[in-house]
């Protein structure tokens, strides 16, 4: 896969319910107790796209093949987590292996569904998850800091950069604050040495899902728990997303009807869990690019920037190695145009080389020669 989303929380938050209904899966048990979930269940989601069956439909595709992320399920995590409490460290060590988090945060009231810390308080259940997280990474700086000090006062160059590094990073978390909420205060270096050397946990990017009440359906408007949690993420800059996790538990399992109805019913435009795939998939920095034409229609995944050299090399090696030229049109001007052959004649496909850095929508046709 390449790209996946760790889902974390507190037990008994709905975080289990929810990677349920992600997948359709009944793998992750939803159970009201902590620690049901020791190994993390892994489930392979499609990214809902509109814009793969319009493609489709103009080119008279015979197939239609979606792009995916991957969501894990990581067991419940409670304070302590980080010096081994409950299943703490087998969770921290799952969450270091996926690209971003999605933080679930509970945000009903239910006297049927326990909370591991008494109450509801989804302010102090995210405090609870970073304050594990910065505890486990600060363990791993100073592990890191007793090796390098002795060498740096050799003398020792790249001793001495990675000191500094270090000490850097050791200040942000010894204030009880993830790195994610000060990149711009490390250097270039210290971060690329913070992710790519230490693969520290506070430097992945996180999301949060705030699980409502179906009684605040649609959006949480008037939940007193939401508008903190808003507040939260407009000071990190992070996405959010409200979600009922027991309702889109419910219609996973119905009919493209039966789904339209409850839809209705609640006042839903379309599955909350639609948006927390697409903010995943944003979070991770990634866009969407199609091959198509009468056999098969394609959605493809890359990181923005990425050059239409790489591009074509994820659809086979052969084709990055032996890159002449990338056709290009965008999804509007082909949906405009109606048609390809259309589309050339109004001139709205671009012929790009080696440094073109594909775009969100663009569809294209690889020119290439082994």
């Amino acid at each position: 896969m390449g790209f996946s989303v760790g889902i974390v929380g507190l037990p008994n938050v709905g975080k289990s319910t929810l990677f349920n209904a992600l997948t359709q899966s009944a793998k992750a048990q939803a159970e009201n107790y902590p620690f049901c979930t020791i190994d993390p269940n892994v489930g392979v989601v499609e990214v809902p796209d509109k814009r793969l069956r319009d493609i489709a439909r103009i080119e008279g595709s015979r197939k239609i093949t979606p792009t995916f992320i991957e969501f894990v399920d990581i067991a419940g995590l409670v304070r302590g987590a980080s010096r081994g409490e409950g299943l703490g460290n087998q969770f921290l060590h799952h969450i270091r292996e996926v690209d971003a988090i999605a933080m679930v945060l509970r945000c009903f009231e239910s006297p049927d569904v326990v909370h591991v810390e008494g109450d509801v308080n989804p302010l102090r259940d995210a405090d609870i998850i970073d304050i594990e997280l910065i505890a486990k990474d600060l363990e791993s700086v100073n592990k890191r800091l007793e090796k390098v000090e002795k060498t740096a006062k050799g003398g020792d160059k790249k001793a001495k950069d990675e000191l500094s590094y270090l000490k850097s990073i050791k200040a942000i978390l010894e204030n009880l604050e993830p790195l994610r909420r000060h990149r711009d205060e490390l250097s270039e270096e210290a971060w690329n040495y913070a992710t790519k050397e230490l693969f520290l946990l506070t430097t992945k990017p996180v999301m949060y899902i705030a699980n409502i009440g179906e009684e605040d359906l649609p959006d949480g408007e008037g939940n007193p728990h939401i508008e903190k949690v808003m507040e939260r993420t407009e000071k990190e800059n992070a996405p959010v997303v409200v979600v009922c996790a027991q309702i889109e538990s419910q219609m996973a399992g119905l009919s493209d009807e039966d789904r339209r109805e409850l839809l209705e019913a609640y006042g839903l435009e379309e599955p909350g869990l639609n948006k927390v795939i697409r903010e995943g998939y944003r979070l991770l920095n990634l866009i969407t690019f199609f091959t198509a034409g009468q056999k098969e229609t394609r959605a493809w995944t890359v990181v923005k920037g990425t050059k239409a050299p790489q591009a074509a090399g994820k659809i086979h090696s052969d084709m990055e190695r032996g890159f002449i030229a990338a056709e290009v049109i965008s999804y509007e001007d082909l949906v405009r145009a109606g048609s390809m052959t259309k589309a050339k004649e109004m001139g709205l496909v671009r012929l790009e080389g080696r440094e073109y850095e594909i775009r969100d929508g663009d569809v294209v046709f690889f020119r290439f020669n082994v």
